[in-house]
């Protein structure tokens, strides 16, 4: 089964996690807005179930989420009452899609597929001015300009390959073509790996977004390169690895800290049975061209449990 877990708008939760500090990593907003998220549901859920007799325990969780399709939307979403509030053409959506480390480059055409359907639907919107998306164990040394690969956090995935950017970016292209967007933009990515990689696209990436751990020196080499190719350069404090496994089985489980989705024991009827295994997370935000205002900042991530993770390839 699918789990989508989702944020909410942001910038209207009312919760403290819109106001992290600027140097704040994105994946301490990330889990600390999804599990707001899941309390602010529950608790909506119990005030009703306090009032109509509420329901067996092994079945409070489907009391606030919404299972459609095989998937399971954590909490449930209404896309109906989302939106924006003024024109399309009066908004710039960026989106960033953070692909996790050992899920195969073979699901990326419909995990793009997934998280971009997802944003749309969210903000009623027909397509996004800028996607850029992020590739596992790839790590961007400010220092030297090189283009160091590393392995995830846990050591044991591989980074990923040239040729499986080369894929995934394909899948990016076609949906350029077909007009859901604007731009493409990589992460990254220094001089020499820009260098080969446009060797190989049709469409060049408009963006290339660093992590600079010192802030402020940005390579000479990718200056000139970027200059040269048209290539803007942005920065950003998104950590590589947003998502890790454990994690998401903290946030999904029976624990204190859990959601209470995921069984507290096999052959435990109070939850879903299965090992749990993130595919994707997907950040986006509009924000008002005129004023420059965010209206609308969220997240969508995507896991797989039970029989999807056993058939891994």
């Amino acid at each position: 089964m699918k789990l989508i877990l989702s944020t909410s708008n942001l910038m209207t939760s009312g919760s403290s996690v819109v106001r992290q500090p600027a140097t704040a990593k994105s994946n301490v907003e990330l889990i600390n807005s999804l599990r707001s998220n899941f309390q602010t549901a529950q608790h909506l859920s119990s005030t009703d179930q306090a009032a109509t007799g509420g329901v067996p325990k092994a079945q409070q969780y489907r009391s606030w989420t919404q299972e459609d399709n095989n998937a399971l939307y954590i909490p449930a979403v209404d896309f109906s009452q989302r939106g924006l509030a003024e024109e399309r053409s009066q908004y710039d959506i960026t989106v960033k899609l953070f692909y996790l480390p050992g899920i195969p480059a073979s699901r990326r055409c419909a995990h793009t597929r997934e998280a971009i359907d997802l944003v749309l639907k969210e903000l009623h919107a027909d397509s996004i001015d800028l996607l850029i998306v992020s590739f596992p164990g790839i790590l961007f040394d400010a220092e030297d300009d090189s283009d160091d690969e590393v392995s995830s956090d846990n050591g044991s995935e591989e980074p990923d390959d040239f040729d499986s950017m080369i894929q995934t970016w394909r899948t990016l292209e076609g949906l350029q073509e077909k007009g859901l967007i604007s731009q493409l933009g990589v992460a990254e990515f220094g001089s020499e790996r820009l260098a080969r990689f446009l060797l190989h696209t049709k469409v060049k990436p408009s963006v290339d977004q660093i992590n600079l751990k010192d802030c402020c020196v940005v390579p000479k080499s990718l200056i000139l390169y970027a200059k040269q190719e048209n290539i803007q350069l942005l920065t950003h404090n998104d950590c590589m690895d947003i998502l890790p496994i454990g994690t998401t089985r903290e946030l999904l489980g029976p624990g204190e800290k859990g959601a209470g989705i995921l069984a507290s024991a096999p052959k435990a009827g109070d939850g879903i049975q299965g090992d749990v295994e993130p595919q994707w997370v997907v950040k986006y935000t509009a924000v008002v061209k005129d004023r420059g205002v965010v209206e609308n900042k969220g997240y969508f991530a995507l896991a797989d449990v039970g029989s999807c993770v056993e058939e891994r390839s």
